[in-house]
Order: C-alpha cells, then sequence, then structure tokens
C-alpha cells in the first residue's frame, strides 16, 4: 500500500509561524486595527529561523502562530469591530446633515480599558519598573508637541501631568542619580526600586514633525503608555505614603507652572483636609507633616534596598 504524501505546510517548522497576511483575514481585522491590538499586546513580528520557512518569502512578514491564537480571544476584538460599525453610522449622519442623530451617537461611542492588558503584560510592579525607558521617552517627547490634527490636545495634556506627576515622585523621593544635557535632549536616570530607569526630555523648543512619521503608530503606543504610567505613579506615590493623584493648585492651573502647580498630601489627608474646610475653613494640613511623612517612607525605603 502506497504511503500517503503529506500534505505541503501541515507539519514541520512551518507550522509555528503565519504570515500577516493570513493573521489578518484569521481574525478578520483591517491591518491598522491589526497593527493597534499587535502593539497594545505587546506582540512583534518575528523572523522565521528555518530556511524553508523563508525560502521564497523574503518580503513577507510573520508572527507566531501561537501568538495569533491567543489574539484571537482578545476582548478588544469586539470593541474594534464596535468602534468600526459607529465610525460607519457617524460618517452616514454627517454626509446626511442628520444634526440629531449625530449628536446622539457621539454619546454613544463604544469606550475601552487597557488595565487588563498591563496586568497581563506585567505581573508584578517591578516587570513594569524595568519597562519604563521606552515609556516616559515617549510621554515626554508626546508633552512637548503642539496639538495638531493628529496630535489631540487631550493627549498631550494626559502626557504632562503624567510626566510632572513623575517627576514630582523623583524629587520627593531623592531617586535621580544621573543627569546628562546633549543636542538631542536632557537624559535622566533614576534609581526606582534598585532598577535603574533612564529616558530623554525634549526641549522646549518649536517642533516640528516630519512628514515621514507615522503618528498614528506612536498614537497607540501613547494610548497603552498613558494606562501603564497611571498605574505606576499610583504605585510609586503609595510607597511613599501620599495621595494619588496630586491636587492641581487653583492659583497655578493653566499656568504651565511645572511641579510648583502640584499640591502634595499625605495619604489619607484629602478626606481629612475636606472634612476640616466645612468644619474650620482655616485649618489645612501643614508642609511638616507632608514632610515628615515623605522622609520617613524614604527612610523605610533605603534601608529595604540595603
Amino acid at each position: 500500500m502506497a504511503r500517503q504524501k503529506k500534505k505541503k505546510g501541515t507539519s514541520g517548522a512551518v507550522t509555528n509561524y503565519i504570515s500577516r497576511t493570513q493573521a489578518v483575514r484569521k481574525l478578520q481585522l483591517t491591518l491598522p486595527d491589526f497593527r493597534r491590538i499587535c502593539i497594545l499586546k505587546g506582540i512583534y513580528p518575528r523572523e522565521p529561523s528555518n530556511n524553508k520557512v523563508k525560502k521564497g518569502v523574503a518580503h513577507r512578514t510573520f508572527y507566531f502562530a501561537k501568538d495569533i491564537n491567543y489574539l484571537a480571544h482578545e476582548p478588544l476584538l469586539e470593541k474594534f469591530r464596535e468602534m468600526k460599525i459607529f465610525s460607519r453610522k457617524l460618517k452616514k449622519a454627517i454626509a446626511k446633515e442628520q444634526a440629531g442623530k449625530e449628536q446622539s451617537l457621539k454619546h454613544q461611542e463604544p469606550k475601552f480599558k487597557l488595565d487588563h492588558i498591563v496586568r497581563e503584560r506585567y505581573p508584578t510592579f517591578v516587570d513594569a519598573v524595568r519597562d519604563l525607558d521606552d515609556c516616559l521617552c515617549m510621554l515626554f517627547l508626546f508633552a512637548n508637541f503642539r496639538q495638531t490634527r493628529s496630535v489631540q490636545g487631550e493627549v498631550v495634556a494626559k502626557c504632562k501631568t503624567l510626566c510632572q506627576e513623575f517627576m514630582q515622585y523623583v524629587v520627593l523621593s531623592r531617586s535621580m542619580r544621573k543627569v546628562f544635557l546633549s543636542i538631542k535632549g536632557i537624559y535622566y536616570q533614576a534609581d526606582i526600586m534598585g532598577q535603574p530607569v533612564t529616558w530623554i526630555a525634549p526641549y522646549k523648543f518649536a517642533s516640528t514633525v516630519p512628514k515621514d512619521v507615522d503618528l498614528k503608530v506612536m498614537g497607540n503606543f501613547v494610548q497603552f503608555y498613558v494606562t501603564l504610567m497611571k498605574f505606576v505613579n499610583f504605585k510609586l506615590f503609595q510607597q511613599i505614603g501620599l495621595a494619588y493623584p496630586p491636587k492641581v493648585k487653583a492659583s497655578l492651573a493653566g499656568q504651565d507652572a511645572g511641579l510648583a502647580a502640584l499640591k502634595v498630601l499625605p495619604a489619607g489627608a484629602e478626606e481629612e483636609e475636606e472634612a476640616a474646610s466645612t468644619a474650620a475653613p482655616q485649618k489645612t494640613v501643614s508642609a511638616k507633616r507632608v514632610a515628615s511623612a515623605i522622609a520617613a517612607a524614604v527612610a523605610a525605603a533605603d534601608e529595604d534596598h540595603d
């Protein structure tokens, strides 16, 4: 009896990889949405080590098949499809000049959160701290951008706030170790939980974005990094006994005052201050109490590192 011939591509090393075109068809996504979900989930192209896989396909992009199978169960895929349907309905209402329907649709815009992805990619807090370098570089860069059609003002404001909060922690915890001025910008290095974190902050000059830079792809990274930085800042402030997020002083709001605009309070002092303001408006949390709480937390952190 003749041995049945195996079909090409059904066994061996070739089954470990899948091309980008096959992955897009399997997930039923558009190419921009596929790139977006890969960025958010931290899945990147892979180069096949087997020459049989690469033979005759020099210009194709490959992914691990197990990564694509993992993406197939991601809840965000359904949200992407809902957003696609929403965008189609909104464009149709705008084209027909249906103002009432347009306003109604804008209130029903589907939204999604990335909290579960942050917890998946970083099981422990130290893992998140180790991966802060690229996150901080991107956030400091977008915090220096001006509002354009591709860069929303809301995103720039979020990046600027998160950068200020992180720098406030670095100052209060005395974590800064090195600073270097270069042509590109200011390089910083801080020691956070025993992990060296290095990033670059551009100078505050008028910036022009090159036309060959895809800001939509960078915006996908920023969307994830904003969520990650909120988790990190909350945990860092909690470790030194401070309330998060820090309040913005009303007298300095909107004046680009930097760290001077942030009002830092010990954890739990916010409720006390609100209660005190209703009973006796002149009673507030003293700066001495804030300084003593920070000094005690920093001393305890130094003992843990030693």
